[in-house]
């Protein structure tokens, strides 16, 4: 792996999974089975590989884990399969973060892509009206913020590469799916024409126009560039509090453009 994550983990792609290194805590992976997410997916009927993604949340150095649990930061990686679902890249069903019950918000999450390329997809809403659509193009060492409240989901950009990123969430994390299933996915579907993925509207919404973008420059929370996100909670543990405390940053959230 040419990213350097900031500790001693390495992604595994037969099977999908993790190997940690002696100073890393992690779970053992759960898979994400195609057969779990079809009915999110433009063609619930749809073939592609058997395990779509395998995820391991809450992973990093012993030595932080004190500081991670005082901030209640978590750190999750994920891995996907290559491939098609279908007509459709692989991807996961999409999502908005519960309300945690620490703050009483839904929260925001930081993707970092590691390997591979991704289209980090996301709309204010999950009702008939979506609001600003947003497919962001993310490739390795790239980050990608969703705000809290938006609906998202992740898109194998290059379907001919796996792709792998971690992510800071907060600790009691919970995801709400309902408003998701109730319209048979995000409001638009990404589809492979010719190995470059294109977008088309669910017609589950109403119209809406999607913004298909690079990743910014995060400045607002000091997130610096070619420095793995691990790495900067290393070095400033208190970085990443927006994560876990979201209602102390209101006004950036207003308006946020990711």
């Amino acid at each position: 792996m040419k990213f350097n994550p900031g500790f001693d983990i390495y992604p595994l792609y037969n099977p999908l999974g993790f190997r940690y290194g002696q100073d890393v805590f992690g779970p053992q992976v759960e898979n994400r089975s195609l057969d779990s997410i079809r009915q999110n997916l433009m063609d619930p009927n749809c073939q592609g590989p058997d395990i779509v993604y395998a995820i391991a949340m809450d992973v990093g150095r012993n030595q932080d884990k004190k500081e991670m649990l005082d901030r209640n930061l978590l750190y999750g990686v994920v891995t996907y399969a290559k491939g098609q679902l279908g007509k459709e890249p692989v991807r996961s069903q999409g999502h908005i973060h519960a309300l945690s019950p620490s703050c009483q918000m839904s929260t925001c999450e930081v993707y970092e892509i590691w390997t591979g390329e991704a289209y980090i997809y996301m709309q204010e809403t999950a009702i008939d009206n979506p609001g600003r659509c947003f497919a962001v193009h993310a490739k390795p060492g790239e980050v990608v913020i969703v705000p809290p409240g938006w609906a998202h989901c992740t898109i194998v950009a290059d379907i001919h590469q796996n792709l792998t990123f971690g992510a800071w969430c907060v600790r009691d994390y919970g995801f709400d799916y309902q408003d998701v299933r109730a319209h048979k996915g995000v409001a638009w579907f990404p589809i492979v024409e010719q190995d470059k993925i294109e977008f088309i509207a669910n017609s589950h919404y109403h119209k809406s126009h999607l913004i298909i973008k690079e990743p910014r420059q995060y400045t607002e929370f000091q997130i610096e560039k070619e420095k793995s996100i691990y790495q900067q909670f290393i070095e400033n543990p208190d970085k990443f509090m927006f994560v876990s405390r979201p209602q102390d940053y209101q006004e950036l959230w207003k308006d946020f453009i990711p």
